[in-house]
């Protein structure tokens, strides 16, 4: 062989290797590509009514698109197979992925100019192109039409062309014909009449210039349909009657246009987060639906109701609000506004009702239920509303009501007596309840919130005090919130007694017992039972109200986005407004809808009349009397003493040696003469915290000094500086200053001195 002839070998020998190579790969990458494989079905959301909410869909990351459907067909409607190929793939059982037929038509109509240019993408290959989205290179169409091949060889025509009902276009970022049936008509794909398929099954070749939601788009979408029916009618497949009627629809055709709904955003993204974490899903993925809880009506009323008292309210400095309804009986949460606009100033788009705040006095009425479960507490016992051993706490009217019973201290919301009451709980105690509420899941130390967590040091959410109060409102069983027909029905557990949920539900109804804090018909009262509490917290930051009535539960926060101060903006003054017009939206003014005068009461219970004065049942010799629902074994009959200063207190020791001073032998006397000099008053190592709703002037704490036997005077030292000189009986208020400090008794001109008792102030 000569040398010309050995080197013409070599170049077949590698171009047959280079083929071969190149085809091993060629049949490598369409055999990597010929698989179904289409995206998660998205789910479309009703209302409790059957009216649209939205869609959750795909976000593209790069392109910022968002996709929707993708919803798989359990079999192939007949009319809408004919009426997809009749134009886009007419020998579609006739070749296997790639036609050639077509692809030579388009190969001469390219290279000749002659006729409109068309191309020859089958069913197949465009199910190809889908899933792999490329440029339309002339390589990229040849892994198509391999890939085109493959896929109807290893999966069949069927599956091949319900893929593709599945992942084609229909506009507006809808994939699929069955979810398109619903977004655009309402009704499974199984249903569509020959007009509405013909319509569909144009819109694919070009989704955006034959958008139906457009006019122009729809009068393409129209005319390319008719094209479809004419071919249906050629093929024989559609009489001329069902062809005539078609056309006529078909020209009829209006689309409603897709509701946006821009007031209700916050309430789109919870169910974006609730079905991302699979707390809220569809029945079934063939058809995506969720039946949302929420009354859209409601919805839109109460967002408007929200709008008009917050614009009454800004001049106060009032900025946003957050508002939810509930149904008492069942949980599902009825309609939800998560601020006063999501695109407004002020943080509109941060969800309020998701949002941690002070909750104020919010969490009295279950620091008063764990008192009654623990049996810490009782319908009579009296509890005191005085500036001894308040701990620098008091109430924003700067007044101290004297002996309470339960049903007045909580009702009228007093301080004092609900941290005194906390402080014989225990905090730990009462931390691990409000947790096992759900009111917070944190971990922090419980006395890093001291007693102060009973008029707001604890931060909460909307949502969770809304899940909390249907507690109280449900005879002591907890449940979470329902936000669709589809979630499971969430099961119950009981965390206090009915005999406990009902009478504090008892208590937060009663006007009577709110007197004289809260006055008689005013935003608190309801001419059908209705238990309320509302909340004010520091610096008037926020403002609360959560109330339930036979039917609804009601919470409302309004505050700032910055977290700055309003002006004397209280929960009473402002939420409570708000909640009394949406129970009034939802009771209406029927008279067959007004509840019974009560609510029921709490069993084993009869009502008595108890004294004010000293918690009896009146023997008629008490001038001031309330009713009060009581167990036989609460009923005394003998005359009690007057209440004393320390009832109802108690203290927590931080440590052993608490309270506990030195003795001092007293100066120029007996050496043998000892003197008791110490501080009962504040505890070592307190947690003060200020009064949220109590102005500066009169957040003072009380000291008190126990010097045995009696001295002319001691010294009060703060700090290591001397504050004030002072008869040893006489009380001393130093004024609240955040930050650790140190209280000592010195006597006049003498080194003896107490103990030095370190406080907390937040």
């Amino acid at each position: 062989m000569t040398l010309l002839g050995r080197r013409r070998s070599k170049l077949v020998l590698f171009s047959s290797l280079l083929l071969a190579a190149g085809a091993l790969a060629y049949a490598y990458l369409i055999d990597q590509r010929a698989q179904l494989i289409a995206p998660s079905p998205t789910p479309i959301l009703y209302d409790r009514s059957g009216t649209f909410l939205t869609q959750i869909g795909h976000a593209d990351g790069t392109s910022g698109r968002i996709d929707y459907g993708y919803w798989p067909l359990e079999q192939l409607p007949d009319r809408v197979v004919k009426a997809t190929l009749a134009l886009e793939d007419r020998r579609f059982y006739d070749h296997i992925g790639v036609d050639p037929y077509a692809v030579g038509r388009a190969a001469w109509q390219n290279l000749s100019g002659v006729g409109r240019r068309s191309g020859a993408s089958t069913i197949a290959m465009q199910v190809a192109r889908m899933q792999q989205p490329e440029s339309r290179s002339f390589t990229h169409k040849i892994l198509e039409a391999g890939t085109g091949v493959l896929l109807t060889l290893r999966y069949g025509r069927d599956a091949t062309l319900a893929q593709y009902l599945r992942l084609a276009p229909y506009g507006n970022g809808s994939h699929g014909i069955a979810h398109a049936a619903r977004l655009y008509f309402d009704k499974p794909v199984a249903d569509l009449s020959w007009a509405e398929i013909a319509l569909l099954s144009a819109i694919p070749q070009s989704p955006t210039r034959m958008n139906p939601l457009r006019p122009q788009g729809l009068r393409r979408a129209v005319h390319r349909g008719h094209h479809i029916l004419e071919a249906l009618a050629k093929q024989n497949i559609l009489a001329a009657d069902e062809a005539e009627i078609a056309h006529r629809q078909l020209d009829a055709m209006r689309m409603p246009d897709l509701p946006r709904r821009p007031d209700a955003l916050h309430l789109i993204l919870r169910y974006h987060d609730l079905i991302e974490t699979g707390l809220v899903a569809p029945a079934s993925a063939a058809a995506p639906l969720i039946h949302t809880t929420i009354d859209l009506g409601l919805q839109a009323d109460v967002t408007a109701l929200a709008r008009q008292y917050l614009d009454g309210w800004r001049s106060a400095g009032a900025q946003q609000v957050g508002v939810m309804v509930v149904s008492r009986q069942t949980g599902e949460v009825l309609a939800q506004v998560g601020s006063s606009n999501y695109y407004g100033r002020h943080a509109g788009a941060f969800d309020y009702t998701r949002t941690q705040r002070s909750p104020g006095s919010t969490l009295k009425p279950f620091i008063y239920a764990l008192g009654f479960e623990r049996g810490v507490l009782k319908p009579t016992d009296m509890l005191l509303d005085l500036p001894e051993g308040a701990a620098g706490i008091g109430d924003a009217d700067r007044e101290f009501l004297g002996p309470m019973l339960p049903r007045q201290a909580l009702a009228n919301s007093r301080n004092v007596p609900a941290t005194n009451l906390l402080r014989s709980i225990g905090l730990e105690t009462t931390f691990r309840f409000l947790r096992d509420l759900g009111l917070h899941d944190l971990e922090t130390p419980a006395d890093h919130f001291g007693l102060s967590m009973a008029i707001g040091s604890l931060p909460t959410r909307l949502d969770r005090l809304m899940r909390a109060y249907g507690v109280l409102a449900n005879d002591g069983q907890l449940q979470d919130l329902r936000w669709a027909r589809e979630q499971p029905q969430p099961q119950s557990v009981r965390v206090i007694s009915l005999d406990t949920a009902r009478l504090i539900t008892s208590f937060l109804s009663d006007p009577q017992a709110r007197l004289p804090s809260f006055h008689r018909y005013g935003t608190l009262e309801y001419p059908f039972p209705v238990a309320i509490k509302t909340g004010t917290s520091q610096g008037y930051r926020d403002a609360w109200a959560v109330a339930y009535s036979e039917k609804v539960i009601v919470g409302v926060w309004i505050g700032r986005g910055d977290d700055g101060t309003m002006s004397r903006m209280t929960g009473a003054g402002s939420a409570a407004r708000l909640v009394h017009a949406i129970i009034d939206r939802v009771h209406g003014n029927k008279p067959g809808d007004i509840a019974d005068a009560r609510f029921p009461t709490p069993p084993d219970r009869k009502p008595m009349q108890v004294c004010l004065v000293n918690g009896q049942t009146d023997d008629n010799g008490c001038s001031r009397t309330l009713v009060e629902w009581l167990k036989p074994d609460e009923m005394p009959k003998a005359a009690a003493p007057s209440p004393r200063p320390d009832a109802g207190l108690t203290s927590i020791p931080i440590s052993a040696t608490a309270g506990k001073s030195p003795n001092y032998a007293l100066a120029g006397g007996d050496a043998n003469a000892k003197i008791h000099l110490a501080i009962s008053a504040p505890a070592r190592n307190s947690q003060i915290w200020r009064n949220p709703e109590q102005p500066a002037a009169f957040d003072r704490l009380p000291l008190k000094a126990d010097v045995q036997p009696h001295v002319p005077q001691i010294v009060w030292y703060v700090d290591g500086q001397p504050f004030a000189v002072t008869d040893p009986d006489q009380p001393v208020f130093w004024p609240i200053q955040r930050g650790e400090h140190r209280f000592q008794i010195r006597l006049p001109y003498r080194d003896e001195t107490s103990a030095v008792v370190p406080v907390f102030v937040q």
